[in-house]
């Protein structure tokens, strides 16, 4: 079971658009989170997983939006469908790697992490 986010932090980031198979079907956004809090706990050379429960508020947040932000852009990619044009689904999928990217870069960041510790 995911950790480091919720289905409804992926649902909120994927936006009103987002495909409703996709976002009320808990087996497809459980594989979406996990393999997102695989991909954070990689890049980033922790198991988050497991600290989680001895982390800080600060860590928690930039976790979630790490992990929601990156399973959010695999929801957007599974299904764009619902989108109003391509391009509101690729602005969409643009915002949330900058908001990925932020978070991971936070974490990987060793200075970062023992300052919000």
């Amino acid at each position: 079971m995911p950790v480091l986010t919720t289905s409804g932090a992926v649902a909120l980031r994927a936006g009103k658009n987002a495909s409703p198979d996709i976002i009320n079907n808990q087996d497809k956004i459980i594989s979406f989170i996990s393999g997102a809090e695989a991909v954070v706990n990689s890049m980033t050379r922790k198991n988050w997983n497991d600290v989680y429960s001895t982390l800080t508020n600060e860590k928690r947040m930039l976790l979630d939006e790490a992990v929601s932000s990156y399973a959010a852009m695999n929801v957007i990619a599974y299904d764009m469908s619902g989108y109003t044009s391509r391009t509101e689904a690729e602005t969409k999928l643009d915002v949330l790697r900058d908001m990925f990217d932020r978070a991971r870069k936070l974490l990987e960041n060793k200075d970062t992490v023992s300052f919000v510790s």
